[in-house]
Parts: C-alpha cells; structure tokens; sequence
C-alpha cells in the first residue's frame, strides 16, 4: 500500500469537487458542523461555497509520533458556533474517514445531545476502505487505505522559533 500525496492543488479540486456532490444531491440543511482539526478547512470552504453557518466540534484520536497513533476518541462537550441553535439538518464534515470511529461517533453525539435534528448526514474528501461507515457524501473512495499526507502538515514539524530562523537565512521579515 503506497502512501496518498495530497497537494494543495489537488486538495482544493476536492473540496470544490465535494461541494459538487453535496449540492447535486439537492439536499439542503441549515448549518455545517466541521470535526476539528481535520474538517476544519473543508468546513471552511463548505460554509463559504453553500453561504451556511460553520459550527465546530472538536475531537481527538490521534497523538504519538507525528500524530499517528490511534488512541481512544476525546468528543468536546460543546460545539462552538455563531448561531442560537444548530438547525435540523445538520451536514457533518471532516477531510477523512479511515476507522469510521469518529465520523460515527459525532454523528451519534450530534444527534443524542441536541434537541430538534431531523437529519444529520456526513461528507468527507477522502473515505478509506477499512471505515465501518459508508459516508453520505465522498470524493475519493480509496480501496488499498493509504496513509494520506495533507498539504498542510508541514505545519506540524514547525515552530515559531523555526520560522524565525528561517526568515532570518532567508532575509525575509
């Protein structure tokens, strides 16, 4: 199984692509609710494309050596968002779906936790073959479960104090 290289040209086509899939669809819901940290970008551009309230839930399952452990799933108690209430149809997002544990997970805190949701369903980019869920909406459907680099992960090897020094070598300010 070779590892999936994702750049940010090929990251942006698929979130656009996304979009594509979710508003040939012709469902409608009232607001997207991102898993942070990695349905934070797609929520953005999501919330930006559909012209939807984002809402923001965090979670984590990943930690170790360059965050690639799986632990056991942290769901934060409260969304943060810029609205009253959530809405009742609710598009939950994140880049991926591997194990399917969180996708799962949230949707089911999503829907025990609030009061008036009539349908929750769920978009990612990415969806692994090894997910024990099937999400609702998905660019690529990837049958050998790469591991997948995102374009922004440089950013988990760096520093303030890194980029100072660089910005130094470099003349940059």
């Amino acid at each position: 199984m070779a590892d999936l290289y994702v750049s940010w040209e090929d990251y942006r086509r698929d979130n656009e692509a996304l979009a594509r899939l979710v508003y040939e669809s012709g469902w409608s819901f009232d607001q997207i609710v991102c898993i942070a940290r990695g349905g934070l970008r797609v929520g953005d551009v999501l919330s930006r494309i559909f012209d939807v309230p984002l809402a923001i839930i965090s979670t984590q399952s990943y930690g170790g050596e360059g965050g690639t452990v799986r632990g056991h799933i942290r769901v934060a108690e409260h969304l943060t968002m810029t609205t009253p209430e959530l809405g009742r149809r609710i598009l939950l997002v994140d880049d991926l779906v591997d194990s399917g544990i969180t996708l799962d997970v949230v949707r089911r805190h999503l829907e025990t936790t609030r009061e008036g949701i009539e349908d929750v369903r769920t978009a990612v980019l990415w969806y692994k073959a090894v997910s024990m869920i099937k999400p609702d909406y998905f660019v690529r459907y990837l049958p050998e479960n790469p591991w997948i680099h995102q374009p922004h992960e440089g950013y988990d090897r760096m520093s303030p104090a890194s980029l100072c020094v660089d910005a130094k070598a470099s003349g940059a300010h």
